[in-house]
């Protein structure tokens, strides 16, 4: 993969006709030793959130040896660079032959469930396995989340109490298991999911062998600020404590957008200016899904060239329209950008690190696989070069 040491001298070489997607590896790797050094527990990676080989390979080297899979194809992801990491299968709902593949070629044996049918399902394709690990997904509230993720899956409390107790007489041992959703903007999302946990374990006399807090943990955008990402760690350190159990069960966190969207972000080019809407060459059918329905506002920035063009001090809101003939290819922002930002002028817009890659489609045959990795920092950052410390610059 080509490399080029900032967004600038990336422009200036190539030009490029089609949107360009880049990756920051020192960006993954920073996050990815925060996060092992601060939460009080083991780290496992979903790989949904961006299952590129440099994001993968980068994580691996960075300490992080498990992950979160909701697929064969995510788990093929992982084992091409790595034969010991360990694959949970979190996704509740899996075919029969998935569950089987999965168990006895790639030799999985963790697994998610939040009904009764789906245990049935793991047992009968794993032939009764005796080593497996069992987690109960238990819904919770979904408040705080820009993303919420509580419709689709989850037991409820009072259905957990049955799955919990029919698990543990099938596995090798259990957990229990929540998600706050997706980018989750208040620690308190995490408190209100282990209480509920710990009701969970006082009905049923059963302390399970780990307790899953899920995914959730944020980044910053520029009008999503989170607090610092110690003050979530602190706070389910704190509630944990508070279930004053005998054992500890272990621990485990399942990051994704807080560990890697800093670390990519997309180059477009502007094909068209209408006033304050920017027609550019790539969109919500591209790597910019997230700035369509859920409206997530990537920070932006204008990208200095070899011209003699000054770029205006004075910024304008502007809003974007996709390359495709479909109006839903509409991003609406407000993307703050030089006033005086013109056609063939280069934005570069950040955060794309989470699902940029992922959502990708061929829609109307517009797509660009053109990838690159780069040396410069990121836009927006919440992670300081020394990792005990973590703070938030524009």
């Amino acid at each position: 993969m080509q490399k080029f040491k900032s967004v600038e001298e990336l422009i200036n070489q190539l030009k490029p006709e089609k949107p360009v997607y880049c990756i920051r590896k020192n960006s993954v790797t920073s996050a990815s030793k925060y996060f092992q050094k601060n939460f009080p527990g083991k780290v496992l990676y979903a790989v949904k959130t961006n299952p590129h080989p440099l994001v993968i390979k980068a994580l691996i080297e960075s300490g992080i040896n498990q992950f979160d899979v909701a697929s064969i194809e995510e788990i093929k992801q992982v084992k091409q660079f790595t034969s010991s990491a360990k694959c949970s299968y979190m996704h509740t709902v899996k075919s029969p032959e998935s569950i089987k593949e999965a168990y006895f070629k790639y030799n999985i044996k963790t697994f998610s469930l939040d009904t009764r049918e789906e245990l049935i399902k793991i047992i009968k394709n794993t032939n009764n396995a005796k080593d497996l690990e069992l987690f109960v997904r238990v819904a919770v509230s979904n408040e705080h989340a820009e993303i919420d993720l509580s419709k689709k899956f989850g037991a409820q409390n009072s259905e957990s109490l049955g799955l919990l107790r029919l698990a543990k007489q099938y596995a090798n041992k259990v957990g229990l298991s929540f998600h706050v959703g997706s980018q989750c903007m208040h620690p308190i999302s995490y408190t209100k999911g282990i209480a509920e946990i710990g009701n969970i374990i006082k009905k049923t006399n059963i302390t399970p062998d780990y307790i899953n807090v899920g995914g959730g943990f944020p980044t910053i955008y520029p009008d999503l600020i989170p607090q610092n990402l110690i003050q979530y760690f602190k706070e389910i350190k704190k509630c944990l404590e508070n279930l004053k159990l005998n054992k500890m069960p272990q621990i485990i966190c399942e990051p994704g957008r807080a560990l890697v969207a800093e670390s990519g972000s997309t180059i477009v080019r502007v094909n068209l200016r209408k006033k304050q809407k920017l027609y550019i060459n790539d969109g919500t059918y591209g790597t910019l899904f997230d700035g369509g329905t859920p409206n997530i506002v990537f920070p932006a920035k204008m990208i200095k060239d070899t011209s003699s063009k000054i770029i205006s001090k004075k910024l304008t809101a502007f809003d974007f329209f996709g390359p495709t003939c479909d109006s839903m290819d509409y991003m609406k922002g407000p993307f703050l950008l030089p006033n005086n930002i013109k056609e063939n002028d280069y934005i570069e817009l950040g955060q794309l690190g989470a699902y940029g890659l992922t959502f990708r489609t061929q829609f109307n045959g517009y797509y660009s696989d053109e990838i690159y990795e780069i040396e410069d920092k990121p836009i927006m950052t919440m992670y300081d070069k020394d990792i005990n410390k973590a703070h938030m610059v524009a």
